[in-house]
């Protein structure tokens, strides 16, 4: 897990930024803000959430994939995505 150390000031600042948007949709709901408003804040979560996943199943394909030192770690590697990648489609 070497290429997590060297992404985690990138990775812990995208989860940040999600903890204080999902935190912006409690104060609005808190405040009674309108529901345009509050749905607005729930799309750029979504948005942010999708955007690390992608950066994250990139970091997966690239590290544990592409570069993997063998055949059987590169199945291992494919075999974890799929099971992430279905059970994010579920």
């Amino acid at each position: 897990m070497a290429h997590m150390i060297k992404e985690k000031s990138r990775l812990m600042a995208r989860v940040r930024r999600l903890k204080g948007q999902i935190e912006a949709i409690e104060r609005g709901l808190e405040a009674e803000v309108g529901c345009a408003d509050i749905l607005q804040l729930v799309a750029s979560v979504r948005g942010a959430f999708n955007g690390l996943t992608v950066e994250l199943i990139e970091d997966h394909i690239r590290n544990h994939v592409v570069a993997a030192k063998n055949n059987e770690e590169r199945s291992a590697g494919a075999d974890e995505l799929i099971d992430v990648v279905r059970s994010y489609l579920k």
